[in-house]
């Protein structure tokens, strides 16, 4: 399955939300669609969802017009929506049931999704007596209660342990590796980067990059390397004794660990780790420093909507 956003515009009386946005993203993969608030992307899952209508371009899946009625969802708002002061297993049900499920697909259904999240032994409780991050697992075995070919997930990580996040972590890949398509939305780059095939930046109204996460990262210029080794100084002195005229500078990143070393050329890699490995400094690796999803967000974002 392939669903495709083509050239969506959006205005909300004189302002223009959504300029001509186009993504996709396919079974069995995940798109981190990001951007500063304000930029676009709420309006862009609403219509998908069908809670707004765009004002041009199209929503198409496998090629033909995307019919709700046939494509199961399932959305975790960046904004809960279940009813605090009801029993959390009659939610479930009465979810489900909203989404297309029988009676007894629904309640088989919640059994299921609340043993997978480790909370059956609240399924008479009332939603508000439970903690945040408890709540935040119910509200994701909502989402995924009708086994949603398409799941949508609005800062899905918010307000959880480390625990509960590895628990939501598995769960999603999961539904990634049974062939779900995902669309992910948050400002935690870590996350976007751990479960995303491919991005989208939004920045007023428009994706100003996207494309596969790795491509994106090898565009930029790898001239710069991370050395590892337990003897850092003893690798700058090598580098600078046999090395200076290939490098612009050499200097101990103490947070990673490493010497960082700027080439003036990016061939010159091949030679710089020939030239260590001869040298018999103790190592304990390579690698060409990369831009951080972070890195690359703030670079495109910070200008503004």
């Amino acid at each position: 399955m392939k669903v495709e956003l083509k050239e969506l515009k959006k205005s909300f009386g004189e302002k223009e939300v959504l300029k001509g946005i186009s993504l996709e993203t396919e079974s069995g993969q995940a798109l981190g669609l990001l951007g500063r608030n304000g930029a676009g992307k709420t309006t862009t899952i609403r219509i998908l969802m069908g809670v707004f209508y765009q004002d041009g371009g199209t929503i198409t899946v496998d090629g033909k017009p995307i019919d709700r009625s046939k494509l199961r969802i399932g959305y975790l708002p960046e904004e809960r929506g279940l009813y605090p002061k009801q029993k959390i297993g009659s939610q479930l049900v009465y979810f489900g049931m909203l989404r297309g499920l029988s009676k007894q697909q629904a309640r088989d259904n919640t059994v299921r999704w609340l043993d997978r999240m480790g909370m059956s032994e609240y399924k008479d409780r009332k939603l508000e007596t439970l903690s945040k991050g408890n709540q935040q697992k119910i509200q994701l075995a909502v989402t995924l209660l009708c086994d949603p070919q398409l799941v949508i997930l609005d800062e899905p990580f918010s307000g959880l342990d480390p625990v509960n996040a590895m628990l939501l972590k598995d769960v999603i890949a999961e539904r990634i590796n049974d062939g779900a398509a995902v669309i992910f939305s948050s400002h935690q780059m870590n996350y976007i980067e751990e479960f995303c095939n491919n991005i989208s930046i939004l920045n007023g109204g428009r994706i100003v990059i996207d494309g596969n996460i790795n491509s994106i990262k090898r565009s930029y210029p790898r001239d710069t390397i991370n050395v590892f080794s337990e003897d850092p100084e003893t690798v700058i002195g090598v580098l600078k004794s046999g090395f200076a005229d290939r490098m612009e500078n050499a200097a101990v990143d103490e947070k990673n660990a490493c010497v960082t070393v700027k080439l003036r050329d990016e061939g010159h890699k091949d030679s710089l780790v020939k030239m260590l490995l001869d040298s018999r400094v103790k190592l304990d690796g390579f690698r060409i420093k990369e831009p951080s999803l972070n890195d690359i967000f703030v670079q495109y974002t910070e200008g503004g909507i």
